[in-house]
């Protein structure tokens, strides 16, 4: 009876110290495909109460001061029972990031090689009248390169206009990548932080309006970092669209990595402060956290953008602040940035669907108005269609072979 007794309390121990490493690093992995394959809801409910105390949910709650407490006891992660397997649920491996824009740069090209053909197939004629000098424009601005890049990128080639007239079709393509490469700014800073820092984990915070891709690109980002090998928790702090906690849920999934996630229409800075703090204890590399793009209440929405930011600080310095645009809204989306930029200090954009109709000028105007890098790209509805930014690779997507 002893023996057996010994036996249990080994496997319980066993049990415990294993969901604790489940995020952990080195055996993430591992840990993560199996529970993925069986379909089990990674989630880091609220501390339940003890038991034997007399205390309530909200005693006991250590999230942030100005955020509500829970009010009802949830299981812990321990208590999760087994979930059914979930058919067609595969763990998959995605690829690194390096690379990635190459891969999807012949994708590109075809989206937006209209810009390249048409710059030039106006600078090859033999001499540049000034009728065709404003055609050079119009094409820059159809392509929303935006009134001061494109009169910066014709005054240049004005000055290389004999140049122009002597170069051959090889030498004028590269004489225009060149200067789109100059107006796409090689020389900001397009680090994307991930890295543990100080003990602590990596905390993204992941904003803009709904319908820009805002989830998906939480997912997809997680996909890039493990495909570079790190570990990460995601925060599904939006709350208030019930399709986005399952669907950044699904994204995790898929690639092993921790869910937190709250009720429908619960605090967003709750559920981003719990997710931060799990990630702290697992020690992972980053945690990414998907706001809200909208709201249900009467609060503003960049008031609760800077909520969470705040409460998020609680557990130190936030690296990254992502603003994700909807490339296809073109100059739309330059004034929608300019909003968040006010109520968050946003450090870096992602540009949307920059596949099919969009128009990839639009990376010059974002970076020139608002003088923030594009760090990420997002070219097309394949979970790896994500790429960091490289401007001289963009540029050569955007003037193709033309």
């Amino acid at each position: 009876m002893e023996f057996v007794l010994i036996a249990i309390a080994i496997l319980v121990v066993a049990l415990i110290a294993g969901i604790g490493l489940l995020v952990g690093r080195g055996r993430r992995t591992t840990r993560l495909d199996s529970d993925a394959a069986r379909g089990t809801t990674l989630t880091r409910p609220p501390i339940a109460p003890d038991p034997t105390s007399g205390a309530t949910a909200a005693d006991q709650y250590t999230g942030p001061p100005d955020a509500p407490a829970p009010t009802e006891a949830e299981p812990s992660l321990v208590d999760l029972p087994p979930a059914e397997p979930e058919p067609g649920l595969v763990f998959e491996t995605p690829p690194p990031s390096a690379g990635r824009l190459i891969r999807l740069r012949s994708r590109l090209a075809r989206s937006q090689s209209s810009l390249g053909r048409g710059l030039l197939t106006v600078l090859a004629r033999e001499k540049l009248t000034e009728d065709d000098w404003e055609e050079v424009e119009e094409t820059l601005l159809a392509a929303d390169v935006g009134v001061a890049a494109t009169t910066e990128i014709v005054s240049r080639l004005r000055t290389q206009s004999l140049v122009l007239a002597t170069a051959s079709g090889t030498q004028l393509r590269d004489l225009v990548v060149q200067e789109l490469t100059t107006v796409l700014r090689p020389d900001m800073d397009r680090t994307l932080r991930t890295s543990r820092h100080e003990g602590r984990p990596a905390v993204v915070l992941v904003v803009g309006v709904n319908g820009a891709g805002k989830t998906t690109t939480v997912g997809k980002i997680a996909r890039v970092l493990v495909g570079d090998g790190k570990s990460v928790v995601l925060g599904a702090a939006d709350t208030f669209r019930a399709a986005a906690a399952d669907q950044l849920e699904t994204w995790g999934e898929r690639v092993g990595v921790l869910t937190v996630r709250g009720r429908e229409g619960g605090d967003p800075a709750s559920v981003a402060f719990e997710a931060v703090r799990t990630g702290t204890e697992a020690e992972v590399d980053a945690v990414l956290v998907d706001t809200a793009g909208r709201l249900h209440t009467k609060s503003g929405l960049m008031d609760e953008l800077g909520k969470v930011k705040r409460v998020v600080e609680k557990h130190g310095p936030v690296a990254e602040v992502l603003l994700v645009l909807d490339a296809t809204t073109g100059q739309n989306g330059v004034v929608q940035a300019r909003v968040f930029t006010e109520a968050v200090e946003v450090t870096g954009v992602v540009l949307t669907k920059l596949d099919g109709t969009a128009k990839g000028g639009i990376v010059v105007a974002v970076q020139r108005e608002l003088g923030i890098p594009v760090k990420l790209i997002g070219l097309g509805e394949g979970p790896d269609d994500l790429a960091p930014f490289e401007p001289e690779a963009f540029a050569e997507a955007l003037v193709g072979n033309a």
